[in-house]
């Protein structure tokens, strides 16, 4: 863990060599994923099973990658019916968010009497990629293919890796209405999907967060298929002011510190021996963490305590561009107006992360890796797509026809100029 003052004079250098120490992926990835893709492409299933056996270890056949409407259900009946109620809830809550977004068809006719508008249509098939290894994740079920029914994406294929699937994740696959699951994780998932490969069908856009070699994938087959990020490890940024119990904000910093080694947890604080308390608690919570090995190597290598005004902190939170920032202060609104670079704000002391992470209804796939400059997190918009419509009468091509020629020739396009001055003049 790092620590920074503001008031020091090389706070702007050492913060930012800091914050890109965190940056890059691993040199190799790349160019073993290309490997995988094209064998896939070009093989199909043969090679999707054989690179299963490889990295996996496990021995597949085409009639043993599907998961069975039998082993869903099985699945389902085997989560605890607290569980099975906090999907449900927590589904009908990102309903309710996401079918919100939707947008509107538009039709009208400008002053040159041309009909112009849009219109919106889902996305015929979506793929779902969802981690297995380290821990379950129906939440990542729930963020991807919901909005996705909500966008009215007709089929939804889900992948991951071969073993036990959770009974958590089917009966979140089943809620979200996710329509097949296939046994297959990593590079030749994606590839899979991209392409298709025997029984599995390509899709139109592959969803959901993996490892490097599942990012690197995405990467690549952006273009073949659309994707939703390149995601990165996690990350929050917590400011907090002395008024709050130091246990809470240790848990909410443990809270993204234990997704991942390399995930990323700041405190900004404004008060050095407040934030001494936090660091102290964090230290004594994450001794008994289930997860603590992974979140003692993430606070340890990648955390950081920035002690600076309040008022300073928009502008570092612009800086780290993080997935998660926290409001935990008193007047949490001003600041938070403030920042133009975050994946998601969450205001004041009652709105701890997490929260968002499963129950809020607000989408937790969320830009990282400081994406959170340019893009936003998953929505309904990833699974629409929006179309223009143009119409034109005899008179208002006529009012349009002849700054199309002049373009079109200026351009040295004459059969785009023809395409216009063959109307206008018509042969008799």
């Amino acid at each position: 863990m790092r620590r920074f003052d503001h008031a020091d004079p090389d706070f702007d250098e050492t913060f930012d060599a800091f914050l890109a120490e965190r940056r890059g992926s691993p040199a190799d990835v790349d160019a073993a994923v290309a490997g995988v893709l094209e064998a896939v492409r070009a093989e199909g299933l043969d090679a999707v099973l054989r690179y299963t056996e490889r990295f996996d270890r496990v021995r597949l056949s085409e009639d043993a990658i599907r998961v069975t409407p039998r082993e869903i259900q099985a699945g389902v009946d085997a989560c605890p019916a607290p569980v099975r109620e906090a999907i449900a809830f927590a589904a009908g809550r990102i309903r309710a968010y996401h079918a919100r977004q939707r947008p509107a068809d538009a039709s009208f006719v400008d002053e040159a009497g041309v009909r112009l508008g849009w219109r919106w249509t889902p996305l015929e098939a979506v793929g779902v990629y969802v981690p297995g290894g380290r821990a379950a994740y129906p939440s990542t079920v729930l963020m991807n293919a919901v909005p996705a029914r909500v966008a009215g994406v007709e089929r939804i294929a889900m992948v991951s890796p071969p073993g036990r699937l959770d009974p958590a994740v089917l009966a979140a696959a089943r809620e979200a209405g996710v329509t097949e699951i296939w046994r297959v994780g990593g590079a030749q998932a994606c590839a899979a999907l991209a392409y298709g490969a025997g029984p599995i069908q390509p899709v139109d856009k592959i969803v959901g967060p993996g490892n490097a070699y599942v990012t690197a994938a995405k990467r690549r087959l952006y273009g073949v298929v659309g994707i939703d990020a390149l995601a990165g490890p996690s990350e929050i940024v917590v400011v907090a002011d002395a008024a709050n119990d130091p246990a809470w904000i240790a848990a909410d910093l443990l809270s993204q510190a234990e997704h991942d080694p390399d995930a990323q947890s700041i405190l900004i604080a404004d008060d050095p021996s407040f934030a001494e308390a936090v660091v102290s608690e964090l230290e004594r919570q994450v001794q008994a963490l289930a997860t603590g090995q992974a979140a003692a190597a993430s606070w340890r290598d990648h955390g950081a305590v920035v002690i600076a005004p309040l008022d300073a902190a928009p502008g570092l939170v612009d800086r780290i561009a993080p997935e998660h920032v926290e409001f935990a202060v008193e007047a949490p609104e001003p600041l938070a107006a403030r920042v133009r670079h975050a994946g998601a704000i969450f205001l004041g002391r009652y709105a701890p992360e997490a929260l968002g992470d499963y129950v809020t209804g607000s989408n937790h796939v969320l830009p990282t890796s400081r994406a959170a400059r340019f893009s936003s997190g998953l929505s309904i918009y990833d699974f629409l797509k929006r179309t223009s419509v143009i119409a034109c009468d005899p008179a208002a091509f006529q009012a349009l026809a002849g700054p199309t020629e002049a373009l079109a020739n200026a351009e040295g396009l004459p059969a785009h100029a023809r395409s216009v001055s063959i109307r206008r003049n018509p042969p008799s």
